[in-house]
């Protein structure tokens, strides 16, 4: 069979070089390019790759880029795509090939982790509109596609050594957070939203166009991708409760530890000012600083490739 033309092809990888040498992506890339679907591989290197790529696509005519790799590459491609002109419809679809440690959207979304059923999602699943984060520090926008987050979180997330996520994956998150509970700083933090406010110090924030973060952490445990909502989570300084709410997560998980000491709104936008300086908001693994953050759920930004029954799509009633 004469190799497919990949002139316009109709999956175009935006493949992180961590994963580049993984057989079941070369082996589920070729099996599709033996079935005859034109299939184009970028590999990314350093910073602004993805960037590239994703015009190179678009100059292609590619119809749908598929984000090869974990949270922070989906992020990448999904604010490279939504900086461009135009609506939706006039952009390439959104696809997810999960290779990374933590894999957070695609775990919380249903999308396969064994790369040819993920591409083969890409091919089959017809495009839905989804909804991004739009994140305004007052000298850059940023564009986040899972979950943004902040306070003792933001520091494990950030604090966790590459080389023990290698080893142990998602599991090397919570090793970093345990090591950590002993010095638990709040962060004196201002929330204001449409009908919200809130102020004090916080242990963790979520902003959630996804649900979860951190290697499983279910921070916005009823977010969904196409409501035009954010979900709110601020998890307030535990204090004399710390105890009891770490007994909770032992006896019940994570979830009942949420809802025991939990805040939570669905808003469509939320600003945030650091009452004590500048604070870290984590962007899918982009850690950034700033005095006040604008956040804003923007609806159908793109449209992305989903399993049909997701659970983070709202489902027709």
């Amino acid at each position: 069979m004469p190799a497919p033309d990949l002139s316009s092809p109709g999956l175009w990888l935006v493949l992180n070089g961590k994963s580049a040498g993984e057989d079941p992506v070369r082996e589920a890339v070729a099996a599709l390019r033996g079935q005859g679907h034109p299939v184009a591989v970028r590999v990314t290197w350093e910073d602004g790759d993805a960037a590239r790529y994703v015009a190179e696509a678009l100059e292609a005519g590619a119809r749908t880029i598929v984000a090869a790799g974990g949270d922070g590459t989906l992020s990448e491609v999904a604010e490279a795509l939504a900086a461009q002109p135009g609506d939706a419809a006039s952009l390439p679809a959104l696809a997810l090939l999960p290779l990374g440690t933590a894999n957070d959207f695609a775990t919380a979304a249903g999308i396969p982790d064994v790369p040819e059923e993920a591409l083969e999602l890409a091919l089959q699943a017809p495009p839905v509109p989804v909804d991004l984060l739009r994140i305004d520090t007052g000298e850059r926008v940023h564009w986040c596609a899972n979950l943004a987050s902040g306070g003792f979180g933001t520091e494990v997330t950030v604090e966790t050594d590459e080389g023990l996520k290698s080893l142990l994956g998602g599991l090397a998150y919570l090793v970093t957070g345990i090591a950590k509970l002993g010095r638990i700083e709040p962060v004196e933090v201002r929330v204001h939203g449409d009908g919200f406010d809130w102020e004090g110090g916080l242990i963790a924030l979520g902003l959630g166009n996804g649900r979860q973060a951190g290697g499983g952490r279910e921070l916005c445990p009823e977010a969904l991708v196409n409501d035009g909502l954010l979900e709110l989570t601020v998890i307030p300084e535990l204090s004399g409760e710390l105890a009891a709410t770490l007994g909770t997560l032992v006896r019940n998980g994570q979830r009942a530890a949420l809802e025991r000491s939990a805040v939570r709104a669905r808003l469509p936008w939320v600003e945030l000012q650091g009452l004590a300086g500048p604070f870290t908001l984590n962007l899918d693994g982009e850690p950034l600083q700033a005095r006040r953050f604008r956040v804003d759920c923007v609806p159908g930004r793109l449209r992305m490739h989903l399993p049909p029954q997701s659970p983070l799509l709202a489902q027709p009633s």
